[in-house]
């Protein structure tokens, strides 16, 4: 597939706006400020597809963009403690809506901060995906921050960290430096053309 087509096609802030979708769609999940927004730019080869932003939470929407076959969809970020009960309230309800709304949810790529064990939100959101039974794999950002020890043993720790860890595919990635992306670009495609056959 062209990478460089990707397209920003709509965007849905309330669950009553979401429609049901037959289309095969790849989800991007993370908590705020994870670089989500970074990594689709850099799996696109495009610095403004998603619109990038220092402060977190700003994302308050779920996000389409096509992808021939299918859709990248952009979820908004979690855990941003900053935000109003009542907003935090309207993402969970967007987010339950669209994960409950018949889709073809072909792959989750749920994204984690390579330095850090993961957050409360992160174990919470990555128990939904294994309880829901949607497949997923763990792209690792910023991995450029660690040595390539540092990057060495955090693997090995987070196999213990997350849920299944033994089990999960893990990505280590950087939207700097561009180490995994050709590899999420492979998976991409491998779950696409599944999604055609």
């Amino acid at each position: 597939m062209n990478f460089q087509q990707i397209e920003f096609y709509t965007s849905f802030g309330v669950s009553s706006q979401l429609p049901g979708e037959s289309t095969p769609e790849i989800v991007f999940s993370g908590r705020s400020n994870v670089g989500k927004s970074s990594l689709l730019n850099k799996i696109a080869g495009r610095k403004n597809l998603a619109r990038v932003s220092s402060m977190p939470g700003k994302t308050a929407t779920i996000n389409f963009y096509t992808a021939a076959p299918g859709y990248f969809v952009d979820l908004p970020g979690y855990g941003y403690a900053k935000v109003a009960k009542t907003e935090k309230q309207r993402w969970a309800q967007l987010m339950e809506h669209y994960f409950h709304s018949q889709r073809d949810i072909r792959l989750v790529i749920q994204l984690v901060d390579m330095r850090h064990p993961p957050s409360a939100d992160d174990l919470n959101m990555i128990n939904f995906l294994i309880d829901g039974g949607y497949p997923f794999l763990i792209a690792l950002t910023k991995s450029d921050k660690l040595t390539k020890n540092q990057q060495a043993k955090r693997l090995e720790e987070l196999a213990g960290e997350i849920p299944c860890g033994d089990q999960v595919t893990l990505v280590p990635t950087s939207a700097q430096t561009g180490v995994g992306i050709e590899t999420l670009r492979e998976i991409i495609e491998d779950v696409f053309i599944d999604a055609e056959e």
